[in-house]
């Protein structure tokens, strides 16, 4: 398998895949006004601080996430500024001394940001669906009540935009995924799903960049390296490149 790059200008560089630390959480919502849905600013521990905007996955606000990075990352202080799926995490070098300040500064920040376009590279994937690598093909096919054929190609129409890292090394989180075939997650995830593999988590789809446990429904499998230590930028993609899947051959 090959993998084609259409271009390589990519106006931001993405960092480390956020990671939620398991400390307690103190949590600070407040409305913007009467009509906003609630924003809400936690503390992870006492070094990193968590920005979680309103509303649901979507592009437009994703955006506004990369600008806050942008803004923010340059603050005193701020030791690394990590987008994920409409939040962000600060890191700090030591704890913040004033915390409510800051908390109303990302508040300000985020009311200000505007939509953040990158022109990131294009990524084109050829994958083989169904088989032994997409064991969860024909559950998806059963729960959406499609074709294999019919959710191959609603799976491979979009290009997908890459909101934030995450998850592990590598790993992307998309955005543009097809809603009729959007499938909840397993209940019994996988413990050993191999990297490539591609699969599809209620409405997003994604694509493993090494060996790990998952609870999405795997329905093929990529040959491309997501993710490589020895490289000056490890991550394959970034936040604002695009993924383009391409059908290699259907296993049924």
């Amino acid at each position: 398998m090959t993998c084609i790059i259409e271009h390589a200008s990519i106006a931001y560089a993405g960092t480390a895949g956020q990671m939620r630390l398991d400390s307690e959480r103190t949590a600070h919502a407040m409305k913007q006004d009467d009509s906003d849905p609630p924003l809400c600013i936690s503390m992870l521990g006492t070094t990193a601080m968590l920005f979680e905007a309103p509303g649901a996955l979507d592009l437009r606000a994703q955006r506004r996430i990369w600008t806050l990075a942008r803004e923010v990352e340059s603050w005193p202080g701020v030791r690394e500024a990590v987008p994920g799926v409409t939040n962000l995490m600060l890191t700090f070098s030591t704890p913040p001394a004033d915390p409510g300040s800051l908390d109303a500064a990302l508040r300000d920040a985020w009311a200000a940001a505007g939509e953040l376009q990158i022109e990131g590279k294009v990524v084109e994937l050829p994958v083989e669906y169904g088989g032994e690598f997409g064991p969860h093909l024909h559950d998806v096919v059963a729960h959406t009540g499609l074709s294999v054929d019919e959710v191959v190609q609603l799976h491979c129409a979009p290009l997908y935009t890459v909101f934030a890292l995450g998850s592990h090394p590598g790993y992307c989180y998309l955005g543009g995924m097809d809603p009729r075939i959007a499938t909840p997650r397993r209940k019994v995830p996988v413990l050993g799903l191999p990297g490539g593999a591609v699969s599809i988590g209620g409405v997003q789809t994604g694509v493993s960049a090494s060996t790990g446990p998952s609870g999405w429904n795997t329905i093929g499998h990529t040959s491309m390296s997501f993710f490589d230590p020895m490289r000056d930028n490890p991550a394959t993609l970034a936040p604002g490149d695009m993924i383009r899947f391409r059908v290699e051959r259907i296993v049924s």
